[in-house]
């Protein structure tokens, strides 16, 4: 009996999780410190004065009607293509939710190998970047507008299909069951017993999806599919820095009315309105249907969208003449060490970027939260001037960062991972600060009931709650930056995308399939590896 008491069955557990999260942290640090060894590129002086311009400009953008007309116009592309691109990828989801779901194949061996399958085809298409996508059905279907239509559900479709799946798991298994031992299959037992359910969570995701689609929508225009990306482009490209400044402020508004729209869909859905126990219809919901279903309408109608461009003589030729060009992909030795080394570059990129944007998330989520009660005057502008900064980071698109950051860094890893973290920070600030926001204020006020400072309240009371929410965003955005690496490698800042430029703009078609499964296969790794970490934190 004694023996037993001596060492308690509860302790061994605790420990081996705490020394799981101390291996991951002492793993994160290493990682950090070597991605900053890598980034030691150096800089370029003489490219300040542009820099200097460019911040200047802020204070004075283009305001000449002209070129206001055109940002409107160009504006209403991006709306359309972020719309369609949306409903594509909701679209998607669905239909591949019920194959990403563990629900679906079971517990059983084969239906676990069924679901690492499904998660592995689906790594494919979210594995590329938007801007990758774009470019490549460039080279099928031209200048159509299919492209950024494509360009955005495909990649989106298969991230989403992964959310729904995960969330139709979350939902109580009670009326799914039922009609298991009812003998319906399982496809239609999670219809009928899931969908349901997991329906707010869905349309909730649906709604943040299309807050992201309005930014890819302008990345897109970046490579030349058109909108306020294009026109973002045109101007940077000439260093017209007030009309550059004009189309950022532009972007800024349209994320902000797809910000507000959407945190207003999620409040409602996150607490409906119930009436004798039974979900009351909401009119703003409905309107919300209603005017998404209105706005699909218009954007297919303002893109000229022809479904017949799809399966045309010249797209089968140029798909045809793309696949046996690419097939099969090139094993050159000197293209594989570029591979690797490139790929080292890209993974220091993103660890060296969303390290940078932790801790900023870290340092001003406090002042970005929405204060619950009364508060000083002061402590709520300073909250509103944080939130508009953090806007304005995530509104400029993480490419422009990086061209402005080139004029005074030398290519390599360094103007990406600033660029990248600068962007990130906008997007894990924003996460960061709303996870304050849904923390239970009962700790802090207590401490405060019992005399305690300010900073000890929230030392105390608010840090350790959030801790594990934060850093799960730091963690899911890690896997997104690695990502959008390719992008700003795209445009001269090294890593995978900077080879895959190179690759692209001399038509080796072999070695681009090559740079793209690396692509693929380092984004899945990533995944993995966000995964285990996410798990040693619950």
């Amino acid at each position: 009996m004694t023996a037993l008491l001596e060492r308690p069955a509860a302790v061994a557990p605790r420990l081996r999780r705490d020394r799981r999260r101390w291996a991951w942290g002492l793993a994160a640090l290493a990682a950090v410190g070597w991605s900053v060894a890598g980034a030691l590129d150096g800089v370029n002086p003489a490219g300040a004065a542009q820099v200097g311009a460019f911040a200047a400009a802020a204070l004075s953008p283009a305001v000449d009607g002209a070129f206001l007309g055109v940002l409107a116009t160009a504006a209403l592309v991006t709306v359309a293509y972020a719309v369609l691109g949306t409903a594509l990828a909701v679209l998607l989801g669905a239909l591949g939710a019920g194959a990403a779901a563990r629900t679906t194949w079971g517990r059983r061996r084969l239906g676990r190998l069924g679901r690492l399958a499904t998660r592995g085809v689906l790594a494919v298409p979210r594995g590329l970047h938007e801007a990758v996508w774009g470019l490549l059905l460039v080279t099928v279907l031209g200048l159509d507008p299919w492209v950024g239509v494509l360009a955005i559900g495909l990649p989106y479709g298969a991230v989403t299909a992964t959310v729904f799946g995960a969330l139709l798991d979350e939902v109580p298994r009670g009326p799914y069951e039922a009609l298991r031992a009812a003998g319906a299959g399982r496809v239609a037992a999670a219809l009928y017993g899931l969908l349901p359910r997991a329906a707010g969570g869905l349309l909730s995701y649906a709604c943040y999806r299309l807050e992201c689609a309005v930014r890819s929508a302008v990345v897109l225009g970046l490579v030349g599919a058109g909108g306020l990306g294009y026109q973002l482009s045109l101007s940077f490209s000439s260093l017209r820095w007030p009309q550059v400044w004009s189309a950022v402020y532009a972007l800024a508004l349209l994320c902000l009315a797809a910000d507000v729209a959407g945190r207003a869909v999620r409040r409602r859905l996150a607490a409906p309105r119930r009436r004798a126990g039974v979900l009351s219809r909401d009119r703003v919901l409905t309107a919300a249907v209603l005017g998404t279903l209105a706005a699909g309408a218009w954007s297919w109608w303002f893109l000229a969208l022809s479904p017949a461009s799809l399966v045309s003589a010249r797209a089968r030729e140029q798909v045809g003449v793309v696949l046996r060009a690419a097939w099969p992909p090139s094993a050159d030795a000197d293209l594989l060490r570029s591979v690797a080394s490139a790929a080292v570059g890209t993974v220091q990129t993103s660890v060296l970027a969303i390290a940078l944007a932790s801790v900023g998330a870290v340092v001003v989520m406090g002042v970005a939260a929405r204060p619950a009660g009364r508060c000083p005057p002061g402590r709520r502008l300073a909250g509103v001037l944080v939130r508009l900064a953090l806007l304005l980071l995530r509104a400029v698109p993480a490419p422009v960062w990086a061209l402005v950051l080139l004029f005074v860094l030398l290519p390599g890893v360094l103007p990406g991972a600033v660029a990248l973290g600068v962007y990130t920070l906008g997007v894990l600030g924003r996460l960061a600060g709303e996870a304050v926001e849904e923390a239970d204020a009962g700790p802090r006020a207590a401490l405060g009931a019992l005399g305690a400072h300010p900073v000890a309240g929230w030392l105390y009371g608010v840090a350790p709650v959030v801790a594990g929410p934060v850093l799960a965003y730091a963690l899911h955005r890690w896997e997104v930056t690695v990502r959008d690496t390719l992008l700003v490698g795209l445009l001269g800042a090294g890593g995978l995308g900077a080879l895959l430029a190179s690759e692209l703009a001399t038509f080796d078609w072999p070695a681009v399939a090559t740079v793209l499964a690396a692509t693929v296969v380092l984004t899945l790794a990533v995944d993995l590896v966000g995964d285990r970490a996410r798990r040693a934190l619950r």
